[in-house]
């Protein structure tokens, strides 16, 4: 398995991680068993950084998890996120409070049942805490022990700064793919400017470039993307209609489409790590597969002419929760 360091005094992982998000009912009602068996196939394969976080299934996934770790804890990097909480009444707030940061830690801890997390992030950044607070306390939590190093989900530029100043963040992770490449413009270049590391998660826009959505009606009721622009009425056909000359690309090279996205991530650069989400070992397999592939500069500039970021219909979540990115 190739390995990328993440920032430039980081730890070293993987060249593509494990995002566990979909392990649990989010878009589908996976399989359990079948899920932690791909956890395990993943970390077969060498893949290190298995991430997950607090939100996901009200704390499920990080059980789930952590049955997936057992007997396998001391060949994984871990990472798992707090901070971002949905509430009783269905509505979300975000955390930041340094008081919850020691409470959502040790809680994370007991669910995933380990002792240490690799790296921990806090998920979406709170208006109302400063960001020097939150930070401050999550080094505390180095000092502890019970965790190895931290990160920011979702931070904006000037907030990313605050926080390093505060103390060294090992990686950001935001979402990266050809279909959302908004990260280019600051959040990938302050990160390099300050030897941050860079995780990318949702390479493939929610299964939008995977080639395998057709159609609206594909989806549950109960799947989340129904509630994300991009996938709704006519946006959905404009977009994929931008996946379809992509699949050619990949059809040529003998490929997937997903496979052939996550490569286009893996290609922008060594400090780049992206955490495709498979509940499945057949879908870890395809991706897997990217490793493979090397891609020339005539062949990049052709993948981004059929999937321009800037044609892309919809925004990646609802209006709601796009006011709280970037702060």
């Amino acid at each position: 398995m190739q390995k990328r360091q993440l920032g430039s005094n980081g730890p070293r992982v993987s060249a593509l991680g494990l995002g566990c998000m979909g392990m649990t009912p989010i878009y589908a009602t996976p399989d359990p068993d079948e899920a932690i068996a791909t956890i395990h196939a993943a970390v077969e394969a060498g893949i290190t950084m298995i991430d997950t976080a607090d939100m996901y299934a009200g704390g499920k996934n990080e059980e789930l998890v952590g049955r997936a770790l057992v007997g396998i804890r001391e060949r994984v990097f871990l990472a798992s996120k707090f901070g971002n909480m949905r509430l009783p009444d269905g509505t979300r707030k975000v955390n930041g409070k340094p008081e919850y940061v020691f409470e959502a830690c040790d809680k994370a801890l007991v669910r995933l049942g380990v002792d240490f997390i690799d790296l921990y992030y806090l998920h979406r950044m709170d208006p109302s805490v400063p960001i020097e607070d939150t930070v401050g306390a999550m080094a505390q939590l180095i000092e502890q022990g019970k965790v190895g190093a931290i990160g920011l989900s979702e931070a904006g530029a000037d907030t990313i700064r605050r926080a390093q100043a505060t103390h060294p963040l090992a990686a950001i992770q935001t979402e990266y793919s050809l279909a959302s490449r908004d990260v280019e413009a600051e959040i990938l270049p302050t990160c390099r400017e300050l030897g941050i590391g860079f995780v990318a998660y949702a390479p493939l826009s929610r299964g939008l470039l995977s080639g395998q959505i057709t159609s609206l009606d594909q989806l549950g009721d109960n799947d989340r993307r129904r509630d994300m622009p991009r996938f709704q009425g006519g946006n959905l056909d404009t977009n994929l209609s931008m996946v379809n000359a992509f699949a050619e690309i990949a059809a040529s090279k003998g490929i997937s489409t997903a496979a052939l996205a996550i490569a286009w991530v893996l290609a922008r650069g060594d400090d780049v790590v992206p955490i495709p989400g498979c509940s499945r070992r057949d879908t870890l397999k395809d991706s897997l597969t990217a490793l493979e592939v090397e891609l020339t500069k005539d062949d990049m500039a052709k993948i981004e002419d059929a999937i321009d970021a800037g044609r892309i219909i919809g925004t990646r979540y609802p209006e709601k929760q796009m006011a709280r990115l970037g702060i």
